[in-house]
Protein backbone atom coordinates (compact mmCIF):
# COMPACT_ATOMS: atom_id res chain seq x y z
CA UNK A 1 0.00 0.00 0.00
CA UNK A 2 1.00 3.59 -0.47
CA UNK A 3 2.43 5.57 2.42
CA UNK A 4 1.63 9.23 3.05
CA UNK A 5 3.43 11.85 5.10
CA UNK A 6 1.13 14.27 6.97
CA UNK A 7 2.40 17.54 8.42
CA UNK A 8 0.33 19.93 10.53
CA UNK A 9 0.75 23.46 9.16
CA UNK A 10 -2.06 25.34 10.94
CA UNK A 11 -3.07 25.48 14.57
CA UNK A 12 -6.02 23.62 16.07
CA UNK A 13 -6.83 26.57 18.33
CA UNK A 14 -10.41 27.82 17.84
CA UNK A 15 -11.32 24.75 15.80
CA UNK A 16 -14.28 22.45 16.53
CA UNK A 17 -13.63 19.54 18.88
CA UNK A 18 -14.18 17.09 16.04
CA UNK A 19 -11.25 18.55 14.09
CA UNK A 20 -9.02 18.56 17.18
CA UNK A 21 -9.79 14.88 17.77
CA UNK A 22 -9.09 14.09 14.14
CA UNK A 23 -5.62 15.60 14.47
CA UNK A 24 -5.03 13.60 17.65
CA UNK A 25 -6.19 10.42 15.88
CA UNK A 26 -3.58 11.06 13.20
CA UNK A 27 -0.92 11.47 15.89
CA UNK A 28 -0.43 15.22 15.42
CA UNK A 29 -0.09 17.12 18.67
CA UNK A 30 1.91 20.23 17.78
CA UNK A 31 2.52 22.48 14.81
CA UNK A 32 5.02 21.38 12.15
CA UNK A 33 5.06 17.79 13.38
CA UNK A 34 5.09 15.06 10.75
CA UNK A 35 3.68 11.54 10.87
CA UNK A 36 3.62 8.73 8.33
CA UNK A 37 0.63 6.48 7.74
CA UNK A 38 -0.49 3.88 5.24
CA UNK A 39 -3.03 5.38 2.85
CA UNK A 40 -6.09 3.41 3.96
CA UNK A 41 -9.63 4.69 3.33
CA UNK A 42 -10.02 5.42 7.06
CA UNK A 43 -6.84 7.54 7.24
CA UNK A 44 -7.70 9.35 4.01
CA UNK A 45 -11.16 10.17 5.40
CA UNK A 46 -9.65 11.69 8.56
CA UNK A 47 -7.15 13.66 6.47
CA UNK A 48 -9.98 14.95 4.27
CA UNK A 49 -11.80 16.31 7.34
CA UNK A 50 -8.76 18.40 8.36
CA UNK A 51 -7.25 19.08 4.94
CA UNK A 52 -7.17 22.83 5.64
CA UNK A 53 -4.87 22.23 8.65
CA UNK A 54 -2.39 19.76 7.15
CA UNK A 55 -0.27 19.07 4.08
CA UNK A 56 -0.10 15.58 2.61
CA UNK A 57 2.57 14.11 0.39
CA UNK A 58 3.06 10.60 -0.96
CA UNK A 59 6.21 8.73 -0.05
Amino acid sequence: MKRIRITQVKSAIDRPVRQKRSLEALGLKKMHRTVEHTATPQILGIVDSVKHLVTVEEI
